[in-house]
């Protein structure tokens, strides 16, 4: 991520749980989506988990789950939350998706949401999220797919002029077929209802 994006995020972490609130009955349906999945024991790792709405939501189903953002203003609300609901599994951490600290081949899952069409430079963080899973993990990648649409249209003018910018606009069918350009298999997607459509896309990297 550029640094002056950086600063955006960091702007945004006070407001961004209001933001998200008129999306929260998708978020839910995503949350049992990934626990249905996954099994306790397996290892979560969170990419641009923002204030932690994911990994908090799911910290009762797994024993660990790691979560990290670029924003240190995110990841402090993250902290925030966690610590007032006493919530002692989710360890937060401020890193750059791009080069993630974590040890290749470590985690079962990655989960990344609503976040792929406003990398810059998505390839690199997907060979990244590679790096880091196990031969036979998964990435869950819910991803909001908008192309076409003309409120996202109107929207997307609209942040551009505080500076947040969507790098990608995809169909579900072209967010499929960028996965798999990417070294990635489709194991699942679905169309859940939200602002605008989200696919809740499960893929696996191509043996």
């Amino acid at each position: 991520m550029r640094k002056n994006e950086n600063a955006i995020w960091d702007r945004f972490a006070g407001i961004y749980d209001r933001f998200m609130k008129k999306d929260m009955d998708a978020y839910q349906e995503m949350l049992k989506k990934i626990v249905l999945r996954l099994t306790p024991d397996d290892k979560v790792l969170e990419v641009a988990t923002g204030t932690g709405l994911i990994a908090l939501g799911l910290s009762s189903h797994f024993r660990q789950i790691d979560a990290v953002d670029f924003s240190q203003e995110m990841i402090r609300a993250a902290q925030k939350k966690a610590q007032e609901s006493n919530i002692e599994n989710v360890r937060f951490d401020v890193q750059d998706a791009n080069a993630l600290f974590y040890t290749s081949a470590s985690y079962d899952a990655v989960i990344i949401a609503n976040t792929l069409h406003i990398l810059p430079e998505t390839e690199k963080v997907l060979n990244e999220i590679k790096r880091v899973l196990k031969p036979e993990g998964v990435l869950i990648a819910p991803t909001f797919v908008h192309a076409g649409s003309r409120k996202a249209a109107v929207l997307s003018r609209l942040m551009s002029l505080t500076g947040f910018r969507a790098y990608h606009k995809w169909t579900e069918e072209s967010f499929h077929d960028f996965l798999g350009q990417n070294g990635f298999e489709l194991l699942e997607s679905s169309l859940l209802h939200a602002s605008f459509p989200l696919a809740y896309v499960v893929v696996r990297p191509q043996s």
